[in-house]
């Protein structure tokens, strides 16, 4: 038996399928602004907080570029969209928090996503009381890559990084769990699976059921 500490989640792209639908927004939005390359500026930014966000669209758009009007109405289209329709919750995110609930594993959320942003969808999803430790992208100076978010969540949790799993969907996740020597599990969403992920991964699964399966089998 392995043992097991603590289960610690992404948010977007593991918990919610939330990526494409910004995506739709900041493709429909950068077509007024005739921008090309959305895609890969989009899928580098996968992972990262606001600060870093904004760094490499303005590095690949220029620092003239009108990057919070954008966001801005980027955003009210995305809430938009969420308010009428609700926001989706991947399939098996309620079935593996369950089981990992029943066994008394503690878990914690650590997004590089804004702390009132996370706390809001978690709530609005009914999964917010599941997790011990909640963190967004914006109560540390460092995002993910850099491995800050998950040793914090791991300090509050108050258990050991290596023997605690982190759920992640991104290149800059896996490098950021990998980097505070826990065991990240990746679940590819927009992103797919690379030399790098494989090596820095401890499993790549397809789905979270299969996670479930998969560290029940490891318990």
């Amino acid at each position: 038996m392995t043992e097991m500490d603590a289960v610690i989640f992404d948010m977007d792209g593991v918990i919610f399928d939330s990526e494409r639908l910004v995506f739709q927004c900041w493709e429909k939005i950068g077509k007024e602004y005739r921008l090309e390359g959305m895609r890969e500026v989009f899928l580098s930014c996968i992972g990262t907080n606001s600060a870093m966000t904004r760094k490499i669209v303005l590095d690949r758009y220029g620092e003239d570029f009108p990057y919070e009007e954008f966001c801005a109405k980027s955003s009210r289209l995305f809430h938009g969209i969420v308010d009428r329709e609700g926001l989706p919750v991947k399939t098996g995110v309620r079935e593996l928090i369950g089981d990992l609930g029943k066994c008394g594993i503690p878990l914690a959320l650590a997004s590089s996503t804004g702390l009132a942003v996370v706390t809001r969808e978690l709530k609005q999803a009914g999964l917010y009381e599941y997790f011990s430790v909640v963190m967004g992208g914006d109560q540390l100076k460092h995002s993910k890559p850099e491995p800050d978010i998950y040793l914090m969540t791991c300090e509050r949790l108050g258990v050991r990084p290596a023997y605690s799993y982190a759920i992640e969907d991104s290149y800059n996740g896996i490098r950021s769990a990998y980097s505070a020597g826990m065991k990240p599990i990746m679940v590819p969403d927009m992103l797919p699976p690379t030399d790098e992920m494989r090596d820095k991964s401890e499993i790549i699964l397809d789905s979270l059921l299969a996670v479930r399966d998969w560290l029940s089998a490891a318990r």
